[in-house]
């Protein structure tokens, strides 16, 4: 069972007796079931019994209900509403529309609205560039998806898709002052989410593309850069791209290795995996076997998909041909983009000593991070209860925030290494060890430092452009 965790935070009403040792029974309850108490609260007193709300984590919903009935069996308790703090904390939504100018006075409203909006607007119909100045395009993204590959629940919808959307636009907000808003889409259909993106950019200075399965995510990011003048940002390809980049880059110094030195096997080789291998190339990577379920791609394959294609001829030059398990066998490093539970300690033990493990399949890891710290030197998971979360959060509010404020549209290679650099760079040498091998997501320095390198890297590469 999976450690509790804040994620299945529950708060219960219980009606106890008026008594330290009734309390300190509920807390044994909820201790003897698995649970971790966080508070206990009065929340009524009478002569001879309490009303308290104790909240406690759990592992998972079962776990959850396990627990509160262990809490029911304690001697003259009765437990009342159970309320689960992560549903509370979605009610109404997670976003908010705020004006930025006051509205106090007729004053206010003929400049804001009419007659006075009138003429913002004939400025822009005469030169459309004046919408990034008058207007909150220059500062808005917009977070689309067809809810078809939810973190790693898979195709539930838009819906069903929204409250994760509005988590990111949320996060943009607090990391990079970036207003970003969800825009779920009803289709699936490859040409109808071009045409509808394409029909609302012009109130956006940028797209971030989210939850889209692929194949279709590569060929809705292909055509929307080549037909928008705005940055497409696909996070789950590129944003995961340069976290895994910016994480290996520490790890290796840990290690004391170098990066065109190492063999690197990747498992997964849809959209997360095509963006890693191609940018960990990009930064000089010369060894990388790619795994997906029927073994290792190599050119000797037939009729591949053209993303695997383009993996099997840039990668595997000995082309190898075994499972992921086989593949693993000698390798320095470990990058798991794919589903639960492939290796054990075991596999990892066959790995090159002062090896890399990072499992990054959520909410389960390709392999145990217990199990893979035994045999390997530096262990990272997506996960947040364990050392080394390597999230996404850490890259896409500050590249956003580079990206408008360069005021580009165009995501080259060189402007993905800049934010993985400066990811890799906010952990100070005197910081760095094998268990934090990247910042914390709430550490304060990291979007801006990584919108002033993306910020630069994009005006750099527009002047190389032009000359």
């Amino acid at each position: 069972m999976a450690a509790p965790s804040p994620g299945y935070s529950i708060t219960a009403r219980v009606d106890v007796l008026a008594s330290s040792a009734a309390t300190g029974d509920l807390v044994a309850a909820v201790a003897e079931a698995g649970g971790v108490v966080t508070a206990l609260d009065v929340a009524e007193s009478r002569a001879d019994r309490l009303i308290v709300d104790i909240s406690f984590d759990a592992s998972d919903a079962d776990h959850a209900d396990r627990i509160t009935a262990n809490m029911g069996d304690v001697a003259g308790t009765r437990v009342g509403k159970v309320s689960d703090r992560t549903f509370l904390l979605h009610l109404g939504g997670k976003l908010e529309v705020v004006s930025k100018v006051p509205l106090r006075h007729r004053d206010d409203l003929s400049r804001a609205y009419t007659p006075g909006v009138a003429r913002v607007c004939m400025a822009i119909a005469e030169n459309p560039a004046e919408a990034r100045h008058l207007t909150i395009k220059r500062n808005t993204v917009a977070v689309v998806t067809d809810g078809s590959a939810v973190l790693g629940l898979g195709n539930i919808g838009p819906a069903a898709a929204l409250p994760v959307m509005e988590g990111k636009a949320a996060l943009f907000k607090q990391f990079a002052g970036v207003d970003a808003w969800p825009v779920c889409l009803d289709t699936q259909d490859t040409e109808q989410i071009v045409e509808i993106v394409k029909a609302i950019a012009p109130a956006y200075g940028g797209i971030n593309l989210e939850d889209i399965a692929a194949p279709r995510c590569f060929e809705v990011e292909a055509r929307l850069r080549a037909e928008l003048d705005i940055p497409v940002f696909h996070d789950d390809q590129h944003g995961t791209a340069i976290v895994v980049l910016a994480a290996l880059t520490n790890a290796l110094k840990v290690v004391d290795k170098g990066l065109e030195d190492v063999r690197i096997v990747v498992s997964g080789v849809g959209a997360a995996g095509h963006a890693i291998i191609a940018l960990l190339l990009a930064q000089g990577a010369n060894h990388i076997v790619a795994c997906g379920r029927d073994g290792a791609l190599h050119r000797g394959l037939e009729e591949l998909p053209p993303t695997r294609q383009w993996i099997a001829d840039h990668t595997n030059p000995e082309e190898f041909s075994g499972s992921v398990q086989e593949a693993l066998a000698g390798a320095d490093v470990f990058i798991g983009v794919s589903a639960p539970h492939l290796l054990t300690g075991d596999d990892v033990a066959t790995m090159a000593e002062q090896a890399i493990v990072f499992a990054l399949a959520n909410p389960d890891p390709e392999v145990d991070p217990i199990a893979a710290g035994k045999h390997a030197a530096v262990v990272a998971t997506g996960r947040s209860d364990v050392p080394n979360q390597i999230n996404n959060v850490l890259a896409f509010p500050g590249f956003f925030r580079g990206m408008l404020d360069a005021g580009t549209s165009e995501i080259t290679a060189a402007v993905m290494l800049a934010a993985a650099n400066a990811i890799a760079d906010a952990v100070a040498p005197n910081e760095l060890n094998a268990s934090f091998i990247v910042p914390s997501v709430f550490d304060p320095a990291v979007a801006p430092n990584v919108a002033d390198a993306v910020q630069a890297a994009a005006l750099d590469d527009v002047s190389h452009n032009v000359d």
